[in-house]
């Protein structure tokens, strides 16, 4: 029993030093992270980044507040990751933090590939029994028009009305499509 007391003695005061640590070490992150946003803000605002994009491509962005609070971020996650390898924590929040990224990936690739791969198998069918092409004039579902261009992905169709629609290909092969003469 002796034993075990003296074992939480010694072990506890290095404990809260090593806490101790990662607090200071959290709160300096903090402090240069928050700096640091301000300063890459200031740097950015002072080279018009946005006026620079917004005159480029008409597109009104605030690139300089994403761009100082992705650094001010990066800066707290660095700082975060040293204040747990100080408590012996380091490589399993890594380890952790890595997994939930590859998820995220996986899901998001996964998740992408649900709408492209359908309309990417039907465009080859479209191209292989060349029931459609350019020029044809179709009616699907309430779409009637002119088609003017056919891809792997999609087939654009030109309305009465001068209308660009773009249809994917899955509902060309899942629909009824009714060819009009000319």
């Amino acid at each position: 029993m002796q034993k075990l007391l003296d074992t939480l003695n010694n072990f506890l005061p290095e404990f809260f030093m090593k806490f101790i640590v990662a607090v200071v070490i959290l709160l300096i992150g903090l402090i240069v992270g928050k700096i640091l946003g301000k300063i890459i803000h200031k740097v950015l605002h002072e080279i018009e980044l946005n006026n620079i994009l917004k005159k480029a491509t008409n597109i009104k962005v605030s690139l300089e507040e994403i761009i100082s609070s992705f650094v001010s971020y990066f800066i707290y996650f660095i700082f975060i990751i040293i204040a747990l390898e100080r408590l012996g924590l380091g490589t399993i929040v890594l380890n952790i933090v890595a997994g939930a990224v590859m998820l995220v990936i996986i899901l998001s690739v996964f998740l992408s590939l649900k709408d492209f791969a359908p309309n990417c198998i039907a465009g080859i069918i479209i191209y292989r029994k060349g029931f459609i092409k350019e020029g044809d004039n179709i009616k699907v579902k309430e779409i009637e028009g002119k088609i003017t261009h056919v891809s792997l992905i999609e087939t654009r169709v030109e309305t009465k009305k001068k209308d660009i629609i773009s249809i994917p290909n899955s509902i060309l092969t899942k629909n009824e499509v009714v060819k009009l003469k000319k």
